[in-house]
């Protein structure tokens, strides 16, 4: 445990000194200021007004930008050190395989998230100092969606950077499987599934299985709890799980992935040639 926490601490720090890191807390901080300053706490839409309007577009705008952040940036931990050498290094230390690999997962979903929960927390002190209603039960659900998510990716990132034999290999790679799960993040492009012959039940649940799809539908959930956005698939969510259900779902599903696709990293990790 002790060197788990160490080497959690080395990544933080490590990652707070890169550029990235940098980049990254720009861009956060400079979307939420963007949106307070716009004047969006002030308008309406669908009914919602003050600090559920401006998280409404907040969250969608982090569903763009966080996914492909977070697998460029972590594709490179595992076969980035590896081409670096650091392995050599590392294994002069007394420092086990997991707590280096469960190390750097946890100190890179630190750094990562502490920029989102910021971002998060400054809306609610904008909408403290403007006087407006908190909506709390809102602002701690998107936070633990966009946690979910974080850890997902996180995972997929990690499994990647696991496999890849160059880092060219593993952001090419990432590249890849944003694409892919954008091709399935939209409900209605699976009508082409369900005109050859699919059942709609089995085309939602494939595009369930999408983590994107799965946190943008949660999303939309929480700002529209009949789902009208979405149509006729509407229906088949809401009676397969219903409106708790589904949120539970959206935020249990993708930490399930992203533990699992960082187990399944680590088991090839620590099979495979480290030199």
């Amino acid at each position: 445990m002790h060197h788990l926490i160490r080497m959690a601490k080395t990544d933080i720090g490590e990652s707070i000194r890169s550029r990235w890191f940098f980049v990254y807390t720009i861009v956060f901080g400079t979307i939420m200021v963007g949106l307070l300053v716009s004047g969006l706490t002030e308008s309406r839409i669908m009914g919602f007004t003050g600090l559920s309007r401006l998280l409404v577009t907040y969250i969608q705008i982090t569903m763009a930008i966080l996914p492909i952040f977070m697998l460029i940036t972590t594709v490179r931990s595992v076969v980035g050190d590896r081409e670096a050498g650091v392995y050599e290094y590392m294994l002069s230390l007394p420092v086990g395989l997991a707590a280096w690999y469960w190390g750097k997962l946890i100190g890179r979903f630190i750094t990562v998230f502490l920029p989102v929960l910021m971002a998060m927390m400054l809306a609610v002190v904008w909408g403290m100092f403007k006087g407006v209603a908190i909506p709390w039960t809102q602002v701690l659900l998107y936070t633990s969606l966009l946690a979910g998510m974080i850890i997902c990716f996180l995972g997929i990132g990690m499994l990647i950077s696991t496999f890849s034999k160059s880092t060219d290999v593993a952001q090419g790679a990432a590249f890849l499987v944003w694409l892919f799960l954008l091709l399935f993040l939209d409900l209605i492009l699976l009508g082409t599934l369900i005109r050859e012959g699919l059942p709609a039940e089995t085309a939602i649940g494939i595009a369930l299985a999408n983590p994107l799809q799965a946190f943008r539908t949660a999303a939309m959930l929480l700002f529209d709890p009949h789902l009208v956005l979405l149509g006729p698939s509407a229906y088949v969510i809401l009676d397969l799980f219903g409106r708790i259900g589904y949120l539970v779902w959206a935020m249990v599903y993708p930490v399930f992935l992203g533990f699992l696709t960082a187990i399944i990293g680590f088991w090839g990790f620590r099979r495979g040639d480290l030199s």
